[in-house]
């Protein structure tokens, strides 16, 4: 069963690179083609990741004990872990082209949207980590209740019956970045959308564009200043809509157990963050979304 699973990934990742990603990955020297292929260097790590193996050094260790014989041209550790990072932009077309790929089920009418957080470094190292400082910042996670460096993965789904959401759309931002602000941005182009969020998108001018453009957003009511409690029917409300958005939580619960998304502590640069990001989406794209 993993030799048809390795294979078809393989098959994908051939495709795409020779019509698409090649052009990301043009080396303007004599090793132009190296014996250890780009297209191996992609399917070993996204299939090293769909195994449970989620540090680069375990992949490289999985695919040499029980693999060799696929990739006799395997090279060194540290020469694969530099081809991953080379490949970052790689990792992150790919991404989006298997997410592209995606039909839209036009009969699902209700969309989620949220973020989670990527921790590079906890609340303890949050204000003195500089690893992917381009990518990175400070920011604080209203439901782990702390502050962290690193980036946030902002995601829109439509939600399935019995099923977790299906995503359509996929942001990444730095870690202080306003989920309000980045959102305002991000869909400024979307129509007829009926749209669940927490309390953090909660606007009403804002509100009031979408609904110009057909986009209605539904969110838990807010307190007013100075209030402690709400009324029992802004409860009850809001109690209904914290359950229709139960799903969206519940889809980055799942990210984080299929591929420890949220542990970016070992990253040390730009393309290592972006490497191990994207090629984690990817995984998940070919093979559950």
């Amino acid at each position: 069963m993993n030799d048809l699973k390795l294979i078809q990934l393989y098959c994908a990742v051939c495709q795409h690179y020779d019509t698409t990603l090649c052009a990301e990955m043009q080396r303007l020297s004599n090793n132009f083609r190296p014996e250890f292929t780009d297209e191996e260097c992609i399917t070993i790590t996204i299939f090293g990741i769909a195994e449970g193996k989620f540090e680069f050094k375990a992949i490289y260790q999985f695919i040499k004990d029980y693999w060799a014989g696929w990739f006799p041209k395997l090279p060194s550790y540290q020469k694969f872990n530099k081809r991953i990072n080379m490949l970052a932009p790689a990792f992150r077309t790919l991404c989006a082209l298997l997410v592209s790929q995606r039909e839209i089920d036009e009969t699902l009418s209700l969309n989620l949207l949220d973020s989670m957080p990527i921790i590079v470094a906890n609340s303890k190292r949050s204000g003195s980590a500089k690893a992917a400082k381009d990518l990175c910042d400070k920011g604080y996670c209203a439901s782990k209740g702390m502050y962290y460096y690193g980036m946030k993965l902002h995601a829109l789904g439509q939600k399935r019956s019995a099923a977790l959401p299906q995503i359509t759309m996929l942001n990444l931002t730095p870690a202080s970045e306003n989920d309000l602000t980045v959102a305002k941005d991000w869909l400024a182009y979307v129509h007829n959308l009926l749209i669940f969020a927490d309390k953090a998108y909660a606007d009403q001018v804002w509100a009031k564009e979408l609904a110009l453009r057909g986009v209605e957003l539904i969110t838990p009511v807010k307190k007013k200043k100075g209030q402690l409690f709400l009324d029992a029917a802004d409860e009850l409300y809001s109690s209904a809509v914290s359950r229709v958005r139960q799903a969206i939580e519940s889809f980055f619960s799942w990210i984080q157990l299929k591929t420890h998304i949220q542990s970016a502590s070992k990253v040390r640069s730009t393309n290592g963050l972006l490497a191990f990001i994207f090629a984690r989406l990817a995984m998940l794209a070919f093979f559950y979304w």
